[in-house]
């Protein structure tokens, strides 16, 4: 562990060649640690145990249970009555204490990546066995981060209309404000590049718009959590949005299996199995899934003409506890997604994407002590997208096939001290990337042209954060991430960041503030030879892709209200280098590019009701928000057009509304809505600026329990049937439009085994 921590380390300061060798031998290693694995990305809950006097109440028995599986933990209290959990998965859980002569009571704990909980739980006087008497103080039910922050549980997936669907990307949309699909693509705050962790550890991709499929099944989620800005040191290479997934294991069953199938239609289905169980120190969960339709990608008229889609996939987590100072995981995922390119009328309808996406993460978590714990991980994710065109496409016929590999690894440091929680640590990765072009000419025009790269670039980032509790209202968060980046051209980046919240007393309201900068590796991709020729003939050039350099700051407030959270932040991110994409005349050739910069800020609110399981629960996102461009195109694809002013970018929306409930019915019935109402994207870069019409969508889901082990459900995305433009940027296959009225029934059955 120390020896990959000091690689890491060195090659931070040595060359390509160095790196690619470092990352071999990560990956070797990986191929050797043993396959049972846990959980990389952890927190800790600490707390003090104290009498109605504020006595300290040494000895106590205090245990930790996640609220939705069998994970526990139990410690004893000090005799200053404090106790520490350092390696506590993202998620809900009950902390319980048990001592003598006191009534035994619990309290609810929160666990996110950017908040350590502190809880104080008082002991009455009375028998141990008495009634448990539940309590959740804010302070342990409220994340107190700098970091706005959503966690979205299985069972929110499984009650929210179209959630469970591979392609559907309901589970963020619908929470988190400011987030939208448009030109096929998932947008978070005005941009498109973020990240996916699994547990922490980050998958890295540095293409931009490349893949239309997901890298994991909604199915296979236990918590999603979700930061957008003010991102602590250890993370944010990704500025817009980070999405860390916290994988079914296992935990949450005992040799049980699930089925789950659907059908409806457009010729629909999306079909599931899985399986799990665990024992004291060991869990394993598997799953495989198929997927298909009729209504693939957003189509660029109202026909819906060419757009089926098709899609498998295998995924599988194994966890190990050897000792209880170690925890080990693996986790494996692969998939296969093809999509055909909608046209229009009287165009060839062949044009079709193919894509693949592997990954697999391997990890270690050692506690050293009760305030200290080294997590060491290492991975691997090779991606592909493959865009086939019919070779009788007129006037243009365009094959780009493009693979990326990454190979590497991260190691961190976390430890308590006194009142400072400090995390130091390293990720790198080397990348290879093997992109082939092919374009024919079918009207004569140009004779045809074949390129055939394999850029290879490699990251190193080496961070130091620490939380601060200065007192019990305030709490500062500060670090430092240093980024080298080498490929075609090298750059080094220092990203500061600073963060406070403090707690109002009285109101036990949430203050947050927040500034920062992050650096975004650019993609590989690079043009020349015939490529770069047809591209001069066509009065465009390539330049080269420099990083994007983001500077945010931020504002928030949260406030808890009976259970209820409501959350209010502004957000200002003014970029460099700001990350686009643009196509090679008329041919379907799409190639990052970087503008000047971008200025994008904007006014969110969230609003979370209590899970009121008696009866359901709600919840409220709105956000209002301009992105807008400035200068001229200074990297990738360009025509090299003078600087221009601001201008909208093509995925402007400058207000954005969901309104979700669920209800529990009687006869163990559920119903759940989504309101979903977006005021219009740009329409072009004309001046003035100018948006399309607004849309909006109701989407509807109810089901029924049939005896302990078969439910079944009915769900109606679109029930408007509201179908018209949204978005007339150019990407796979034209302008787009919102996918029309979907129905679909679908039957879960659970089994043991």
């Amino acid at each position: 562990m120390s020896i990959a921590l000091h690689r890491i380390a060195k090659a931070a300061s040595r060359t390509l060649g160095f790196l690619r060798e470092f990352s071999a031998k990560c990956l070797l290693l990986s191929l050797v640690v043993p396959a049972q694995l846990y959980a990389a990305d952890v927190g800790s809950v600490r707390g003090v145990v104290h009498d109605s006097k504020h006595i300290p109440v040494a000895r106590a028995q205090v245990a930790i249970k996640a609220a939705a599986s069998e994970w526990a933990q139990t410690a004893t209290t000090d005799e200053r009555g404090e106790f520490a959990f350092m390696t506590v998965p993202i998620g809900d859980y009950v902390l319980t204490v048990t001592q003598a002569d006191f009534v035994t009571t619990s309290q609810v704990v929160t666990v996110t990546s950017g908040a350590s909980p502190v809880a104080h739980i008082q002991l009455a006087k009375g028998p141990a066995l008495a009634p448990i008497t539940v309590t959740a103080s804010v302070d342990t039910a409220v994340p107190n981060t700098a970091t706005p922050t959503t966690v979205v549980s299985r069972e929110d997936i499984e009650r929210t209309p179209g959630a469970q669907q591979t392609n559907n990307l309901a589970m963020i949309t619908d929470f988190v404000p400011g987030a939208y699909v448009v030109h096929d693509q998932l947008h978070v705050r005005g941009g498109h590049q973020t990240t996916w962790e699994v547990d922490g550890v980050e998958i890295p991709n540095t293409n931009i718009a490349s893949n239309l499929g997901p890298q994991i099944d909604p199915k296979d989620i236990d918590y999603l959590e979700i930061e957008r800005g003010s991102y602590q040191a250890d993370e944010g290479d990704r500025t817009y949005g980070i999405f860390n997934i916290v994988p079914r294991t296992g935990f949450e069953r005992d040799n049980e299996g699930e089925v789950i199938a659907s059908g409806g239609n457009y010729g629909q289905t999306n079909d599931y199995l899985s399986v799990g169980s665990h024992s004291e120190r060991f869990a394993y969960y598997a799953s495989i899934s198929g997927n298909r339709s009729d209504l693939g990608i957003q189509t660029p008229v109202a026909q819906i003409i060419h757009d089926s889609e098709d899609g498998y996939a295998a995924f599988n987590t194994l966890i190990f506890n050897p000792t209880p100072d170690d925890q080990f995981r693996a986790v494996f995922s692969a998939r296969r997604d093809n999509y055909d390119i909608p046209n229009e009328p009287g165009q060839i309808a062949e044009d079709v994407q193919r894509e693949t996406d592997l990954f697999a993460i391997l990890s270690w978590v050692r506690k050293i002590n009760a305030d200290a714990t080294l997590t060491t991980s290492f991975f691997f994710h090779q991606n592909r997208a493959d865009l086939d065109a019919s070779p009788d496409d007129y006037p243009i016929s365009t094959t780009d096939q493009r693979s990326s590999s990454y190979v590497g690894g991260q190691e961190t440091l976390r430890w308590h001290v006194t009142r400072n929680d400090i995390q130091v640590g390293v990720t790198g990765f080397s990348q290879q990337d093997h992109e082939s072009f092919n374009v024919l000419f079918n009207d004569g025009s140009n004779p045809p042209v074949y390129e055939n790269q394999r850029p290879t670039g490699s990251l190193v980032a080496g961070y130091v954060q620490d939380t601060l509790k200065a007192t019990d209202w305030l709490q500062i968060a500060g670090g430092v991430r240093q980024t080298h980046f080498s490929s075609a051209l090298t750059e080094d980046a220092t990203s500061p960041r600073i963060g406070a919240t403090v707690r109002l007393p009285s109101l036990e309201w949430i203050l947050r503030g927040f500034w920062g900068k992050y650096y975004q590796a650019p993609p590989l991709t690079t043009l020349s030879g015939p490529l770069l020729e047809y591209a001069q003939s066509s009065n465009l050039g390539f330049l080269p892709l420099h990083g994007e350099r983001d500077e945010e700051w931020q504002a928030g407030l949260t406030i808890p209200v009976n259970g209820w959270i409501i959350d209010a932040d502004h957000f200002h991110t003014k970029a460099k280098n700001f990350f686009d994409h643009n196509n090679i005349g008329n041919s379907d050739v799409f190639l990052p590019l970087t503008i000047d910069g971008a200025l994008i800020q904007g006014n969110e609110l969230t609003i979370r009701s209590p899970k009121l399981w008696s009866f359901g629960q709600a919840h409220v996102t709105y956000s209002n928000q301009t992105a807008d461009g400035y200068g001229a195109i200074n990297g990738g694809l360009t025509d090299f057009s003078p600087p221009a002013g601001f201008f909208a970018l093509d995925h402007d929306q400058r207000n954005t509304a969901n309104v979700g409930f669920e209800a529990n019915l009687p006869w163990r019935a559920f119903v759940s809505a989504n309101v979903y109402v977006g005021s219009g994207f740009s329409n072009g870069s004309g001046e003035p600026p100018s948006h399309l019409s607004g849309h909006a969508e109701l989407n509807l889901s109810a089901g029924k329990t049939l005896g302990s082990n078969l439910s079944v459900s009915v769900t109606a995305l679109n029930v408007t049937d509201r179908h018209l433009l949204i978005d007339n940027s150019l990407t796979f296959g034209g302008f787009h439009w919102n996918d029309p009225r979907q129905v679909y029934a679908q039957v879960d059955y659970k089994f043991g085994y």
